[in-house]
């Protein structure tokens, strides 16, 4: 199951992290797998005790939520989603994991599960919701669909539901939160219809765009505690590929296995800088990654 908000074709967008010159660092790429007969492991999140949150495919083709430490597989799947596919996308140092899928009548359920239970996400009155983002407070961020089928983001701390929409947009989604409370934001540009990436203050309601320089479009995704942050970005040889904004620079993260083909695409990252994401090699098949920085 992919997030909706993906299917976008290349155009140049204004851009403003750089791409820059920036001291090297070591990327060593490995491919987690869930089990030895899955047909695909797919990695959203990585919390600072390494364990990695997503789903996979088993051998009858029937796919499974997911957390990963280590070798140890703890597979989830909730009763409520019948008519598509279980994903994990974010995980705090808990285990507690935010995600979502699809019920009997092709609706978003948005969901957290931690301890072996679940609890619905779902924003009042929307039609769909899809929980993406947790931190270690138990805050939960996503995007949801209104009635006329527009999309928003939203944040929920406590019990408490806030709609997040950038001014002259198309449509807004929130992807992650930290302990600090910031929170990343997928927006798409009202006159190009390709992504800008933000970060969103909720105590000031401030947005901060963080475009990737050079980039055609820049999608933001996760962040940790450091304010460090991975992307997805697209160049202009149509080439997708991942990145992580350190220390106020650029590096691009891109699997080996990828180059030069369809691409990597950089999903989540914790405090030691471990990052996790997916990979396209010339088959066009869907692998899990991780990447253990130095």
């Amino acid at each position: 199951m992919k997030r909706s908000i993906f299917g976008i074709l290349l155009v140049l967008a204004f851009v403003a992290v750089g791409i820059a010159a920036a001291p090297p660092l070591t990327f060593t790429f490995s491919d987690p797998v869930a089990t030895k007969t899955a047909l695909e492991t797919d990695t959203y999140g990585v919390n600072n005790a390494g364990a990695i949150a997503g789903d996979y495919v088993d051998s009858a083709g029937v796919q499974h939520g997911m957390v990963l430490a280590g070798k140890k597989l703890t597979t989830f799947d909730y009763k409520k989603c019948v008519g598509g596919g279980i994903a994990a996308y974010g995980i705090n140092t808990a285990g507690t994991v935010a995600g979502w899928c699809l019920d009997k009548n092709g609706a978003d359920i948005g969901f957290t599960w931690g301890a072996g239970k679940f609890a619905d996400v779902n924003f009042p009155k929307g039609t769909g919701t899809q929980a993406t983002g947790i931190n270690d407070k138990g805050a939960v961020v996503g995007l949801y669909l209104d009635s006329n089928g527009a999309q928003h983001g939203f944040s929920k701390v406590g019990k408490k539901y806030t709609s997040i929409d950038v001014k002259k947009v198309t449509s807004t989604a929130a992807w992650d939160i930290n302990n600090k409370g910031s929170i990343t934001i997928e927006a798409v540009n009202a006159t190009s219809g390709l992504f800008d990436a933000y970060l969103y203050n909720p105590t000031t309601k401030k947005f901060k765009k963080v475009n990737v320089t050079g980039a055609t479009q820049s999608i933001v995704h996760s962040l940790n505690n450091k304010g460090d942050i991975v992307y997805t970005y697209d160049t202009s040889d149509a080439l997708r590929h991942g990145g992580l904004l350190h220390a106020g620079k650029f590096y691009a993260v891109d699997d080996p296995k990828a180059l030069g083909t369809n691409g990597t695409r950089a999903d989540g990252v914790n405090d030691k800088l471990i990052i996790v994401g997916r990979y396209s090699p010339a088959d066009a098949s869907n692998h899990g990654f991780k990447a253990v920085t130095k």
